[in-house]
């Protein structure tokens, strides 16, 4: 993507940020500085699921800011203590964590697992998982590009292939006392595992005692037609930890986990001074009313609808897709430059993601519709064709469907 080196930013380079800057949401739409209007297919990665500008979040965010914005965890919080009770029974678990980031509630998840663990202190990471950026949850991403220039790592991680239970086995040994795992692994292009996978990791980890920790900072919070993605294999964790969409654009991160866990937890075991901050909870509460059943079944048929969509055109300079609800990857063949692609798509106005190796990521909002389906496919081949990747036989088409 173009970037803006006009003028002197006074920000570390951390992102390669495009020109673009959107000053306004609402609904699954963005707005730039000059009024145009965008398709948001990207949802902040993953955080504005219920749309922007949406009222009824607004209002509980507002109500909030009027009453109190800050007191510390050094206090009683009813709002935090209903929204821990409805995380836990979305979860199947016992007890909730509250911070600020995903890679505060990983960084936390590694803490109580080893704190249970009694000086057991090994934990089983996959390769190509993504946890954070923060040291902790950096080591446990095994992804030799993001440790470059940072060692040496946190000791204690042991990295097996993804989607090999046979590795996992291999790997546990009598220091071993958790495995981190990604439903799906976002970061590395929307890989997802195979239907028995999660079901024997959790057996295996039932055999050695040790704890199962699902990271669903990505795909947790309806994103894929389930309020979270282990859900899909009927399993419940140890420990599963979540942020993004939680208060969809406020910062908020959870750690759930079961009693066995939270019982080697003690005051002063770990905190934050931020975290569950009353205007973020407010708005999660809210989040986690209005993720209901019948907007699950949303996700599950406009996704299954998208990728019909893409999959009837059989293109093929496209190798594969994969999704599963509103967690959709189309990677290319190699002579495709996906990065290009997402900015041209940007270039004309629908905004999404790239991932992995040549994959275009798409998180629409989980209120998208199939009008909003239909534009971005229309748009999706019109770039294609442009780009000269796709006939205009295969345009036309696209344009009849």
């Amino acid at each position: 993507m173009s970037t803006n080196n006009e003028y002197k930013s006074y920000q570390v380079n951390t992102y390669k940020r495009n020109e673009v800057e959107f000053v306004k949401g609402e609904g699954v739409y963005l707005f730039d500085k000059s009024g145009n209007k965008y398709l948001d297919f990207l949802c902040g990665i993953a955080v504005t699921g219920l749309g922007h500008k949406n009222k009824k979040l607004i209002n509980a965010a507002v109500n909030q800011i009027d009453n109190l914005w800050h007191v510390s965890n050094l206090f009683t919080s009813t709002p935090q203590e209903n929204l821990a009770k409805k995380l836990c029974e979305k979860s199947e678990l016992d007890k909730v964590f509250f911070c600020n980031t995903g890679t505060e509630a990983n960084e936390a998840a590694i803490k109580f697992a080893r704190k249970f663990g009694k000086g057991k202190s090994n934990i089983i990471t996959t390769n190509g998982g993504f946890h954070g950026r923060t040291y902790g949850s950096l080591s446990a991403s095994a992804q030799e590009k993001l440790w470059e220039g940072f060692y040496p790592l946190t000791p204690g991680f042991v990295n097996v292939d993804y989607n090999n239970i046979d590795a996992i086995k291999s790997a546990i040994d009598e220091n071993t006392i958790a495995v981190i795992i990604e439903p799906i692994q976002g970061e590395n292009g929307i890989i997802i595992p195979s239907e028995k996978y999660l079901q024997e990791v959790r057996k295996v980890c039932n055999e050695n005692n040790i704890l199962m920790i699902m990271d669903e900072i990505q795909t947790g919070n309806g994103r894929t037609g389930k309020y979270f993605a282990y859900q899909h294999s009927s399993i419940i964790p140890d420990i599963v930890t979540v942020a993004k969409g939680i208060a969809n654009g406020l910062p908020l991160g959870a750690v759930i986990c079961s009693d066995k866990v939270a019982e080697a937890i003690t005051p002063g075991s770990h905190g934050s001074t931020f975290g569950g901050n009353p205007v973020s909870i407010s708005v999660a509460n809210k989040v986690v009313e209005l993720i209901t059943p019948e907007l699950l079944d949303n996700v599950n048929a406009i996704g299954k609808l998208l990728i019909e969509k893409i999959k009837r055109e059989n293109l093929s300079i496209i190798k594969e897709v994969r999704a599963k609800g509103l967690m959709i990857g189309i990677e290319f063949i190699e002579s495709v430059d996906v990065k290009n692609l997402a900015s041209k798509l940007l270039e004309n106005k629908v905004v999404v993601g790239t991932a992995g190796n040549n994959v275009l990521r798409i998180l629409p909002p989980l209120i998208v519709e199939e009008l909003h389906i239909s534009q971005f496919i229309n748009t999706f081949k019109s770039v294609l064709l442009i780009e000269n990747l796709i006939t205009k036989q295969s345009e036309e088409l696209c344009h009849q469907n």
